[in-house]
């Protein structure tokens, strides 16, 4: 979890906090999100994510785009000794990086935004917090 703000060097890389590469693990996969993020998954969440890729019929055609899309975006990085991961030019272009870039924690994966496309994100999403609460947890479940 957390909030960390960190630059995207002129070869594609990003530094990665340490106290989430320890969590993370040396090597992880970086594919395409949803909202125009990255997700950063370590290997055995990643693992676990395929497996459950792999129930989905492929004959649905929602199922099958998801999977496209998610796959084959997905790229395998390792960390440098500056704590740093390359990221593909394809995944650049997706999540529209620049320079300045937000890493997020969230709960299993991490998530890479470029700093406008965040602040974009929460703005409209600060206004609509407490209506998504409502909707997604019971009465019973204080926060």
């Amino acid at each position: 979890m957390g909030e960390y703000h960190h630059n995207l060097d002129e070869k594609g890389r990003i530094i990665i906090p340490s106290k989430l590469r320890e969590e993370l693990g040396e090597n992880v996969i970086v594919t395409r999100g949803l909202e125009d993020c990255l997700f950063v998954y370590s290997l055995p969440e990643w693992s676990l994510i395929v497996s459950k890729l792999k129930t989905l019929p492929f004959t649905k055609k929602d199922a099958r785009s998801f999977t496209r899309m998610f796959l084959s975006g997905a790229t395998a990085a390792e960390f440098d000794k500056q704590g740093r991961i390359k990221i593909s030019n394809p995944l650049i272009d997706y999540a529209s990086l620049d320079k300045e870039c937000i890493i997020i924690g969230v709960n299993d994966r991490l998530e890479i935004w470029s700093k406008e496309k965040w602040n974009s994100f929460v703005d409209v999403s600060r206004d609509e917090i407490s209506d998504l609460a409502d909707h997604l947890f019971e009465t019973n479940f204080e926060v």
